[in-house]
């Protein structure tokens, strides 16, 4: 495969790398993992950022040390560069949307409308914290291209949550901009989800990316199995047992790791010391600070890193994922926890994990529900998984259990609809990441 693409970067040519758009692929990575992309914010190159990304460079890919151009220019701390890729990255993420949507609609349309009980229980091996943890049980109500899911667990991250009263409504019928809306019935208002951030929002994003560490997190499936989990003291045999009337089969998952990464070398001391308390007043929707004029305070451009005197070839001869630096210096940390796992997989379950991905793509704006459609995606073994034990943080595990399932005919279209009662509000729901 040609890396002319990448050279053209390395080398800042923006005139050859203009003619090679025409005909290469924008999307392709080196030896490294690196995209054109990835080499245009590692080493500064504005222009050659600009024209990529008009031409489509993804900004949500990851190079083999498990880094997004995103995290790269946070580090190099340019910040019309981070505006453009946050903004481009948010505007992917419509258009990939707007893609899978018709075969997602198609395909809760196909579906049996149904009503669903999800249990969440979360444990902890730290006494302390697991006194306190939270449980919720969540109704999912689906009928034609619709989906409703009430909750109580608002928020969930380290040692916080929030408690509240919270309807998300999915309407497949309706256009991209009037298909989501969020109900909080204890205050009795509404949100319809607005389908782009506004500038000022964008601003703030930018402001807490240049702010806070470089986080990285994922569950590694590379050496994943499932083995048939055991009962019984002398006499071995496989562990069965009835959940929910569903006869299931117990497995152990073996080999799940939780990686975790940042970076933090944009940051400096006074940062680090200001960094929790700023978190907190844009978790709170604090006021930020302003000047005289009464202009918001923006964060401002780092001075960029010494020029890279790497050439190509030093760069390109490189062992994979071992070239030499072409930013700052890393200041890096990775950390990893293996986990034991349990599934309990039925094969009479109404739903198959087919159908349940769609269902899970809808809601997945709730954080928790994004583990949960991370972990379904893993290749499980044959049926549904009616109770799962898994990580979602490094000292903290859920045990989700579909505890009720019925299909139903003539839900009421009322369940789907805004009360007549509830007056808009214009205000974030937390935990709630569009």
């Amino acid at each position: 495969m040609s890396l002319s693409l990448h050279e053209a970067v390395f080398s800042g040519d923006i005139k050859f790398l203009s003619q090679l758009l025409r005909t290469q692929d924008v999307t392709q990575k080196d030896k490294h993992g690196n995209t054109p992309l990835h080499l245009s914010v590692m080493l500064g190159r504005k222009e050659c950022t600009q024209l990529l990304l008009a031409h489509g460079a993804p900004v949500k890919v990851k190079n083999l040390a498990g880094w997004s151009p995103l995290a790269e220019a946070i580090s190099y701390g340019d910040r019309p560069t981070i505006h453009l890729l946050l903004w481009k990255l948010k505007r992917q993420a419509r258009e990939q949307m707007d893609h899978r949507r018709p075969n997602l609609v198609k395909a809760l349309r196909q579906m049996g409308d149904f009503y669903m009980e999800l249990k969440w229980d979360f444990q902890s091996w730290v006494p302390l914290v697991s006194r306190i943890l939270p449980s919720d049980i969540c109704k999912i109500h689906k009928s034609g291209c619709s989906i409703r899911l009430d909750t109580t667990l608002v928020d969930f991250s380290e040692m916080k949550w929030e408690r509240g009263d919270i309807s998300f409504i999915f309407r497949g019928d309706r256009a991209p901009k009037e298909s989501l809306t969020v109900l909080d019935n204890e205050y009795q208002c509404y949100q319809r989800v607005r389908y782009e951030e506004t500038e000022a929002e964008i601003e703030d994003e930018v402001d807490i990316l240049m702010s806070s560490d470089i986080m990285a997190a994922q569950i590694s499936t590379k050496s994943i199995n499932f083995t048939r989990a055991q009962s019984g003291w002398i006499f071995r045999e496989d562990r069965k047992e009835t959940i929910a009337q569903f006869d299931c089969d117990w497995y152990s998952i073996n080999g799940l790791i939780l990686e975790s990464r940042k970076r933090r070398e944009h940051l400096s001391r006074d940062d680090l010391q200001k960094n929790k308390a700023l978190m907190e007043s844009f978790t709170k929707g604090h006021s930020q600070a302003v000047d005289q004029n009464g202009e918001i305070l923006r964060r401002t451009s780092l001075s960029p890193p010494p020029n890279s005197t790497v050439t190509w070839d030093d760069y390109i001869k490189a062992d994979p994922g071992e070239h030499p630096k072409l930013g700052r210096d890393l200041v890096y940390k990775e950390s990893s926890k293996t986990f034991r796992a349990t599934v309990a997989m039925s094969k009479d379950f109404p739903l198959n994990v087919e159908m349940l991905l769609n269902v899970l793509e809808v809601i997945a704006p709730f954080k928790h529900f994004s583990k949960l459609r991370e972990f379904v995606t893993l290749k499980l073994p044959s049926g549904f998984p009616v109770k799962i034990d898994i990580p979602i943080l490094p000292t903290v595990t859920a045990k989700i259990t579909f505890q009720k399932f019925e299909f139903r005919d003539n839900i009421p279209e009322s369940m789907f609809e805004v009360p007549e009662n509830y007056v808009e509000d214009n205000m974030s729901f937390c935990g709630v990441s569009w």
